[in-house]
């Protein structure tokens, strides 16, 4: 253990995954395929929205802004996670640690904005059509999409600073791959239950608030959907909430598993697994989920891939 004269920790071990050195090398190889597999889907997804003028529209600039957003999601923790598979010491300073628990929190809150402003769009798009162009114009878009990411990112600093001033004497092990709340409360020398109850509080409201918005928007949808006379409507109006209520389910049912009850009694193998679901998986299949249920967006990404050919050929 790394300590300074005033006996505090300046550095944190990740255990990660405990298993044989061949084992470790098997999961490196698997989560560096599953990380660039997540570049890829959803960078092309980005790239078929900038690309293609017909997904130049309100529903398909929240798509590419939460697919650019998983993109910088997943880079606050599995190149670390990768790095510690092939590491002999596993180590991480303490203000790396406490960069990743900002980032990835902030990460994770604005994705939890960024949720319900698409199921917003959609309740526009489908219960008010004819004001749907006005009211969500290019310009109020992006707006929405700045004050997501900016007040997602003024969240946790307070939370984050008075853990830092916590007394970290040792440990300095936290059985987890990441850097987060309830490992580094466990840490502290003295109990800290004010703090860990605070930032559960926290992560209850944004969690419940911005679910609640999406559940009652999407009450509102199916209310208006149900009223369309034909059964080809209905189905076109499904299929464009689909995909998203899909994504909603995936990511709210496991941050509600792991954040909204206090972290303190939660095995570190839950916890792992919990984490490993929403940070790593959802990432990854979130392109598939949507890019396999739209017609729009299967075509751009056909005309991405025959202009890479021709490209290439050339």
């Amino acid at each position: 253990m790394n300590v300074s004269g005033v006996n505090t920790v300046t550095e944190f071990i990740l255990l990660s995954f405990p298993c044989s050195r061949e084992v470790q090398v098997l999961l490196f190889v698997l989560f560096s395929v599953s990380y660039i597999l997540t570049l890829m889907g959803n960078g092309a997804i980005v790239f078929a929205v900038k690309l293609d003028h017909r997904l130049h529209t309100p529903m398909y600039t929240l798509l590419a802004n939460f697919s650019f957003l998983e993109m910088c999601y997943i880079n606050t923790t599995v190149p670390n996670m990768l790095r510690n598979f092939l590491s002999e010491t596993k180590t991480i300073s303490f203000t790396a640690c406490f960069l990743q628990f900002y980032f990835s929190f902030s990460m994770g809150t604005t994705e939890t904005f960024l949720l319900p402003l698409m199921a917003f769009d959609r309740y526009l798009a489908i219960c008010r059509p004819l004001h749907y162009p006005t009211i969500m114009s290019s310009c109020l878009c992006m707006n929405l999409v700045g004050l997501c990411w900016v007040t997602a990112f003024l969240c946790y600093p307070v939370p984050i600073y008075f853990i830092t001033q916590l007394p970290f004497c040792g440990p300095n092990t936290i059985d987890h791959f990441v850097c987060d709340p309830g490992p580094l409360l466990a840490l502290s020398c003295t109990p800290a239950p004010g703090i860990e109850l605070s930032c559960s509080i926290l992560s209850s409201l944004i969690i419940f608030i911005t679910f609640f918005f999406i559940l009652g928007s999407y009450t509102l949808v199916l209310r208006a959907v149900l009223r369309v006379p034909s059964a080809s409507g209905r189905r076109k109006a499904f299929s464009t909430c689909g995909s998203h209520l899909v994504v909603v389910s995936l990511f709210y049912g496991t941050l509600m598993v792991m954040y909204i009850s206090p972290t303190s009694g939660k095995p570190a193998g839950i916890q792992k697994i919990v984490t490993l679901f929403y940070s790593s998986l959802t990432p990854l299949v979130n392109p598939l989920i949507y890019s396999l249920r739209n017609k729009d967006m299967k075509a751009a990404l056909r005309k991405i891939q025959k202009c890479t050919k021709i490209s290439q050929s050339e």
